[in-house]
């Protein structure tokens, strides 16, 4: 799958077309057509990974699955204080919202 036949997908799952997104983005709203021809650049393939919380190894194929909300679960489950002591309950629901938070729930 390409660049921008996986841009194109992940604007569907939020129904969207990719000039919608370009748009949102700040772009112009054929710069997703022109990477079909042209390497982008490194800080706006950042910013459209940003945008859809993948990671730009996703977008350039290197990935080939999106991270799930099992999969945030499993990593907080697994994450500890930087003293080696497990997070509470408490902490782990406030990492979550906040990784959603800014991350966006799948």
């Amino acid at each position: 799958m390409t660049l921008f036949e996986r841009i194109k997908q992940l604007s569907e799952k939020r129904n969207k077309n990719v000039k919608e997104v370009a748009i949102d983005l700040g772009f112009s709203e054929n710069l997703f057509y022109k990477w079909k021809t042209s390497d982008p650049k490194a800080v706006d393939l950042e910013k459209v990974a940003d945008y859809f919380g993948v990671s730009v190894d996703y977008l350039l194929g290197r990935e080939t699955e999106v991270k799930t909300e099992k999969d945030l679960d499993d990593m907080i489950d697994n994450a500890m204080f930087y003293d080696g002591k497990p997070l509470s309950d408490t902490d782990r629901e406030i990492v979550k919202a906040y990784l959603e938070g800014k991350f966006g729930s799948k």
